[in-house]
């Protein structure tokens, strides 16, 4: 199964954490990143940019609006997501459980419906 693992937690900047935790922090998800690929269920991986750099679009009335920053009400930002692919939610929750960011944010496990590879969509489960 197909399971995106979204990373939500309070953006920090290097100068907000200092230098050597920065440092520690990336060596640590890089590690995990490795770790995921090393088992061989890792199937994609995103960091994104901060929250300051988002653009919201929405439509809700029928009026497109264009709006800077994130449209969230939360002190905690997504982070960032790793797709993988393993047997059951428990694997996911293993692994879930081994991101570096689970003790100061949320990772938030959702199945994949469908996804897109090689020009054309696959349904969930195949």
């Amino acid at each position: 199964m197909r399971y995106t693992l979204l990373l939500h937690y309070p953006e920090m900047t290097e100068a907000d954490m200092g230098p050597d935790a920065w440092a520690e922090g990336m060596r640590e998800f890089d590690e995990y990143a490795k770790a995921l690929d090393r088992a061989g269920i890792l199937r994609a991986a995103e960091v994104l940019q901060p929250s300051a750099v988002t653009t919201t679009v929405t439509a809700a009335d029928g009026e497109l609006r264009v709006q800077d920053g994130p449209f969230a009400d939360t002190k905690e930002q997504l982070g960032g997501t790793f797709v993988i692919d393993v047997p059951d939610l428990d694997a996911a929750i293993g692994w879930a459980a081994k991101a570096p960011s689970v003790g100061w944010g949320a990772v938030e496990i959702r199945p994949t419906a469908t996804y897109f590879t090689d020009g054309s969509w696959t349904p969930f489960g195949n």
